[in-house]
């Protein structure tokens, strides 16, 4: 379905949603980061603020994804490990000190319990004086991918879709300008899938979260203004630039066609590209700065909103800072030295990067209509068709790798006989011990009784048809731990089991 290439900022936007693009106003800088207590990462934060990243990326680790706190039994041995421990308001206090919140903008990539770590940065903000209603930023809040991909789902998906669309709702009149979703393609790459599945599965479920939102009563351009998609960029350079480009198309044609969208900015595909972290390697890890270089130009040829490039020794463990500084100054090489931001749209017309697109185009509405057959993106993941076809990929690519028909630098050509890795980074075991010293002061420091009163009514709306979001933030605001609210919201809708 190749066409003529349209202007820059043209309907149906495979050229760029801007129709200056970066010659305006260039891409967000992101960096990824957190680990250990929310003291260690808010030094983090503040020197990468420093090195001039112009948004904040926040992970978070196992327990507070899983909805348990710090001194959970499961928790152990996991505290800060991938990401920072947040178990209550008290550690979102900590986390963003010093950082004005109303001047930064702020990604969380949180889903199960996205709803409570959304309310504590709400409420943190106010506390700095911030006006809720000019936070920008991004929770991912993507809960089918993690069905598909990744694993840290808490409850059933028909409830779990149920928070979301809350959060749609109530973030529209409260935070106007906060991106209420993610819709994450990235996990679905990192799990093995092709470049056409990574759009095909996501865009199966933003049809599925639009559609959620619209049967709760929510008029489709009400919310799609703030619908934002993350999307992976692999070692494919070429096809990585068309499937952005692709991937415009497509969502433009979908909003338009399906959902009836008419404000143009519900047509737009916004979205955030990390670079492949399943593409690095712990074999001579200074090679990963390569990868990551071309895989971030691929992201911004594809225009994309914002970018995180990963670190060199992320193979190996959390990045150090001078690793973090050589990621961060990756994008800015791109930016200021490279020269391809002076250009709305460098590669459009170029014949490879216009078949591909078509391509992937094509490739994408094939998948879409199979899926639609079936009942749509939840019937597709409770039948396991989609988790299906990624693994398929997954082997595919693996069987490549080892019978050497895929050539991946230094793993199974050109190794060093002695390939001595960087120093890795080290978290001190006491920082769990502090995390959970602190969760227990703040349990002891507040109002039992207000804790109780609050959660008493989350569990009674969530019985009920109301929001959930505004009890969740008074919850939130009264101190009540991430576990708390997370463990009220399972004694009615359950915990969701693997089939």
């Amino acid at each position: 379905m190749t066409e003529a290439p349209e202007k820059p900022g043209e309907f149906p936007y495979t050229r760029g949603i801007y129709p200056e693009m970066y010659r305006s106003r260039l891409w967000t800088m992101r960096q990824y980061g957190g680990f250990g207590t929310a003291e260690e990462s808010n030094r983090r934060y503040h020197y990468l603020l420093s090195q001039g990243t112009t948004g904040l990326s926040v992970a978070f680790d196992l327990p507070t994804q899983m909805g348990m706190d710090s001194d959970h039994p499961m928790a152990a041995g996991e505290v800060g490990r991938v990401g920072v421990a947040i178990a209550s308001l008290a550690d979102m206090e900590v986390l963003f000190r010093g950082i004005p919140l109303e001047k930064v903008s702020t990604s969380m990539t949180i889903n199960s319990t996205a709803a409570i770590l959304l309310a504590y940065y709400a409420l943190v903000a106010e506390q700095q004086g911030a006006d809720r209603k000019k936070l920008s930023g991004t929770i991912q809040n993507d809960i089918l991918k993690e069905y598909i991909a990744r694993g840290t789902y808490i409850y059933p998906p028909r409830p779990a879709i149920r928070i979301i669309t809350d959060v749609f709702a109530w973030a529209g009149r409260e935070m106007p300008e906060w991106n209420t979703i993610s819709i994450s393609g990235y996990h679905i790459r990192e799990a093995g899938s092709t470049a056409v599945q990574e759009l095909a599965f996501t865009f199966a479920n933003a049809c599925a979260y639009i559609q959620g939102a619209i049967d709760a009563g929510l008029a489709v351009d009400a919310f799609a203004p703030r619908l934002s998609f993350f999307f992976n960029s692999h070692n494919g350079f070429l096809e990585e630039i068309a499937k952005f480009r692709a991937a415009r198309r497509i969502y433009a044609r979908l909003m338009r066609g399906r959902f009836g969208a008419r404000d143009p900015r519900s047509l737009m595909l916004r979205f955030h590209v990390q670079t492949a972290g399943s593409t690095l390697t712990a074999q001579q890890t200074d090679v990963n700065i390569v990868r990551t270089a071309l895989q971030a130009m691929a992201a911004v040829l594809g225009g994309g909103q914002s970018l995180h490039t990963n670190s060199r020794d992320e193979a190996l463990g959390l990045p150090t800072e001078e690793s973090v500084r050589i990621a961060l100054r990756t994008q800015q090489i791109i930016a200021y030295e490279s020269g391809v931001t002076n250009t709305a749209d460098p590669v459009g017309g170029s014949e490879v990067i216009e078949r591909l697109t078509g391509e992937i185009e094509e490739g994408v509405e094939r998948y879409l209509e199979t899926i639609d057959r079936m009942g749509g993106a939840l019937r597709a993941i409770e039948t396991g068709f989609i988790q299906r076809e990624i693994q398929s990929a997954a082997y595919h690519y693996q069987q490549e790798v080892e019978s050497g028909k895929r050539i991946v630098v230094g793993v199974n050509r050109f190794q060093l006989p002695e390939d001595h890795a960087i120093p890795a980074m080290r978290l001190d075991p006491a920082l769990e011990r502090t995390q959970v010293e602190r969760l227990r002061q703040v349990r002891a420091s507040r109002s039992q009784s207000a804790v109780e009163q609050k959660l008493t009514a989350l569990e009674e709306t969530a019985r009920g048809t109301g929001n959930l979001a505004p009890p969740i933030l008074e919850a939130a605001a009264c101190y009540a731990t991430v576990g708390e609210i997370s463990d009220r919201l399972k004694n009615v809708f359950g915990e969701y089991r693997e089939p």
